[in-house]
């Protein structure tokens, strides 16, 4: 099969993708069936989103799959590095090899980085080892910032490009929750990828006034962009307005979407702002914010979720 003409992602965009899923949410008890380790949805042909299992991680985090002409990156590497345990890297070796049958091309490359370096977004990684044509970016911000071109002094205000082949995303610092912590544009979809900065959960500012800053910065980028989603990583709030699961939670059938609306970025931000003066925990509607929570904040989130476990 010769090769294909080149996808323009450009004239169309943002496309109209779909988000009508049910997001596997995990089994009850242990003699339930197992859901599938991870979770495929396309948004559209050139966009997929995956979830990993509560079964196999409670953190369940979303991982984000793009396609462009010359190279495809996967945003988030989940929580577990056993490929027998989650098949991360024979997933989206799937994924690659049904998209390049629809759109062969040759020395098609996969880039593998990462909303930000915490444990349950890079665990993955070690699965791509030696795979063929491929960039694991490490988790480290030198590296973070190399990689992308990230100027040292205008980090982390800078807007850079990334052009995975006429799909050219947009990247900026998003640093308060982690210090390498970066937030994706995608003009083909619009979705603003904001790993856990922004998502309907526990948003841990460890950094206040980093996070308000980038709080700041996301909504002033918002504001000149159509964006169609916000998609964090994570769900962690019930239907129920201000409650959230419990911590290591593996069953939670009345969680909330993952996407929020570009308009609610500035409700976080105008909430983050109201409670910048006062450190520990603070419920809003549809998430909570950790104003650089104190070892006793954390110690009574692990302590509920301890308790909810017993219960189970």
């Amino acid at each position: 099969m010769g090769l294909t003409e080149r996808i323009d992602f450009t004239s169309a965009a943002p496309v109209d993708g779909s988000l009508d899923v049910v997001w596997n949410h995990g089994t009850r008890g242990k003699g339930a069936d197992r859901e599938p380790a991870i979770q495929a949805h396309l948004y559209d042909e050139h966009t997929v989103i995956l979830r990993q299992s509560k079964a196999v991680n409670y953190e369940a985090p979303f991982l984000f799959l793009l396609f462009g002409n010359d190279r495809a990156l996967l945003l988030d590497t989940g929580a577990t590095k056993d490929a027998a345990l989650f098949p991360l890297r024979t997933t989206v070796d799937v994924l690659v090899d049904t998209w390049l049958r629809q759109h062969p091309r040759e020395n098609y490359e996969l880039v593998v980085a990462h909303t930000h370096g915490h444990g349950d977004h890079v665990a993955g990684d070690v699965q791509f080892e030696g795979r063929p044509n491929t960039t694991v970016v490490p988790r480290e911000l030198d590296a973070v910032l190399d990689f992308f071109g990230f100027s040292t002094i205008e980090w982390p205000d800078q807007t850079v490009a990334f052009d995975l082949g006429g799909r050219v995303l947009e990247i900026f610092g998003s640093p308060g929750h982690h210090k390498a912590a970066i937030t994706c544009y995608d003009p083909w979809t619009g979705i603003l990828f904001t790993g856990d900065t922004v998502l309907p959960g526990r948003l841990y500012a460890f950094d206040y006034a980093a996070f308000l800053a980038t709080l700041d910065r996301m909504v002033d980028f918002a504001a000149t962009r159509p964006v169609s989603h916000v998609l964090g990583c994570h769900i962690e709030m019930t239907n129920r307005p201000t409650r959230d699961y419990p911590i290591g939670a593996t069953y939670q059938p009345d969680e909330r979407i993952p996407q929020m609306s570009a308009d609610r970025l500035a409700v976080v931000r105008d909430a983050a702002r109201d409670v910048a003066g006062s450190r520990g925990v603070h419920r809003f509607e549809d998430f909570i914010v950790y104003n650089e929570p104190r070892k006793s904040d954390m110690l009574r989130l692990l302590l509920r979720g301890l308790a909810a476990k017993a219960r189970r």
